[in-house]
């Protein structure tokens, strides 16, 4: 990939609407210019702050009625419809009405094991390298509008290797990342509260998922469910 292409898909990257393939050859030149990977992090971060300082409102009922009734108008109207309609929208959304759509927990679930997969394929998988969690902590509470909770369990078997920052539901979340053995675990947290404690495969990886004061933990990994379910509970009891 060109610098100049790299360049020009900063912010595809950044609102995850990069194929795989695309986001690989990008991560390998952000990981090879650092004034790029620069450029990236300032992007990144003023993302995360425009997602957590803007104020959001439901749209009201009757723009959705009026979009729905303009999408089915071409057999009956003018062509000139669908366009002012478009309009209509751009200049609401202008206005600070953002239509939003109730979190679909599956989705969440399959965006975490690609970011698990893409991360691990195109080596992005640690932002900060250290099983400190006096460093680690600091790192990510300086990038994120919240504080995650940050432990190593190397006593017990999962060694911390670092953290990383990462987009989920395009939201910003903390993952740690642990190793057992040869296995790599990515452990997502993010503020807010979720569905009951509960365990899933999806496409050949154990995805483990909890909550504890106020904090949602999901952990992606080949590693066994029996193991990965041992490093959801300390988590949560050290949580």
């Amino acid at each position: 990939m060109k610098p100049e292409e790299a360049a020009r898909l900063l912010h595809a990257y950044v609102d995850r609407e990069l194929d795989a393939a695309k986001s690989l050859e990008l991560e390998a030149q952000l990981a090879a210019d650092p004034a790029l990977r620069e450029r990236f992090e300032r992007l990144r971060d003023l993302s995360a702050g425009i997602r957590e300082k803007a104020d959001y409102h439901a749209a009201p009922s009757s723009l959705a009625e009026r979009l729905s009734a303009a999408s089915i108008a071409p057999r009956r109207a003018p062509r000139w419809i669908l366009p002012v309609a478009a309009a209509a929208l751009v200049a609401s959304l202008a206005a600070g009405i953002v239509l939003v759509r109730p979190g679909d927990e599956e989705a969440l679930l399959r965006e975490m094991v690609a970011s698990h997969v893409r991360s691990t394929l195109g080596n992005r998988l640690i932002d900060v390298a250290s099983s400190d969690q006096h460093t680690v902590k600091p790192w990510l509470s300086a990038r994120l509008p919240f504080s995650p909770p940050v432990a190593d369990f190397s006593q017990e078997g999962f060694e911390l290797a670092g953290a990383r920052l990462d987009y989920v539901g395009g939201h910003p979340v903390a993952v740690l990342v642990y190793k057992r053995r040869q296995h790599l675990i990515d452990a997502f947290i993010w503020p807010g509260s979720g569905p009951r404690d509960s365990a899933y495969s999806r496409d050949g990886f154990n995805v483990e998922r909890s909550s504890a004061e106020g904090m949602r933990i999901c952990l992606v990994s080949d590693l066994n469910r029996n193991e990965l379910s041992d490093l959801a509970r300390l988590l949560t009891a050290r949580r």
